[in-house]
C-alpha cells in the first residue's frame, strides 16, 4: 500500500526512508488527461478509501505532504473480477463501485467471440514478428482452425502466450500447427462440446467471410451437412 500510494499520489522529500526528492504521482502527471487503473478489484480497503477521496474531492495529497493538490483527471478502470459480488460480500466499497461504474463496458470472454480470433491472431503475430525482428509471418488456415476450437480460459493473454511460444519455434515464415504448444487434449474436449453448436458454426462462417466450402473444412463436415445445419439453426449467412 505504501508503495502504491507513493506511485499514485506522489511523495515529498524526506517522507520516508529513501525519499531523497519530491516525486510527482501518477494522478498529478495525468492532470488534464486520462489515467488507467488496471486490476482495480485487487486494491486493499485502505487504498479503496484513498481512491474514493480522490474521486469525490478531485484532489490528491502527497505522502508526507501538507495539503491537497487539485487535479482534473478522467479515470478508466478495469478488472477481471465480479465487483458487484465483491460489494455484496463486503470486500469492495459500494460507494467506490458506484463512483467508478459511471459508464461500464462489458468485455465478453474470447470463447464468446470466436469470430475475432483470426483477426487477433494475425494482429498478435504481426506484433511478435516485429518484436523478434522477423520478416512478415503468414499464419496457416489450420492454425486458425485449431485456435478457434480452443476455449481460451486465459483469454487474450493466453492466446498471445501460445502464439509467442509458436514464434520461438518458427524457422521459416509460415506459422503451422506443428509450432503450436500441445493443446491436443483440451482441443479435443472443447471441439466435442462446441463444434456443432450454432454459435460456433456462425463464428466459423464469419471468420471465413461466408465461404461455405472453407467453413465446412474447418468444421470437419461436408458442405451438404453444413447447409442442413444452417437451415436447421436459421443462421443468417449474409
Amino acid at each position: 500500500d505504501d508503495l502504491l500510494e507513493s506511485e499514485l499520489f506522489g511523495h515529498v522529500k524526506g517522507a520516508f526512508t529513501g525519499a531523497i526528492a519530491n516525486k510527482e504521482g501518477k494522478f498529478q502527471a495525468a492532470d488534464g488527461g486520462t489515467i488507467f487503473l488496471d486490476e482495480i478489484g485487487d486494491i486493499s480497503p485502505r487504498m479503496q478509501l484513498r481512491l474514493l477521496r480522490v474521486l469525490q474531492e478531485r484532489e490528491v495529497e502527497k505522502v508526507g505532504g501538507n495539503g491537497p493538490v487539485k487535479i482534473d483527471v478522467r479515470i478508466i478502470a478495469a478488472t477481471n473480477k465480479d465487483l458487484i459480488d465483491m460489494v455484496r460480500k463486503g470486500s469492495f466499497r459500494e460507494d467506490l463501485f458506484y463512483r467508478l461504474n459511471v459508464f461500464p463496458i462489458e468485455m465478453p470472454s474470447l470463447k464468446d467471440r470466436r469470430d475475432d480470433i483470426p483477426y487477433l491472431v494475425r494482429f498478435i503475430v504481426k506484433d511478435l514478428a516485429t518484436q523478434f525482428a522477423r520478416s512478415e509471418v503468414t499464419v496457416s488456415d489450420k492454425v486458425i482452425d485449431r485456435l478457434m476450437q480452443y476455449s481460451w480460459p486465459g483469454n487474450i493473454r493466453e492466446l498471445r502466450n501460445v502464439l509467442e511460444q509458436a514464434m520461438v519455434k518458427l524457422n521459416g515464415n509460415l506459422l503451422c500447427v506443428d509450432q503450436l504448444p500441445e493443446l491436443a487434449i483440451a482441443l479435443k474436449e472443447t471441439k466435442d462440446k462446441i463444434a456443432q453448436t450454432p454459435e460456433y458454426i456462425r463464428s466459423v462462417l464469419l471468420a471465413c467471410d461466408g465461404n461455405k466450402a472453407k467453413a465446412a473444412r474447418i468444421l470437419d463436415i461436408d458442405r451438404k451437412t453444413l447447409y442442413n445445419k444452417i437451415a436447421l439453426y436459421g443462421i443468417d449467412t449474409e
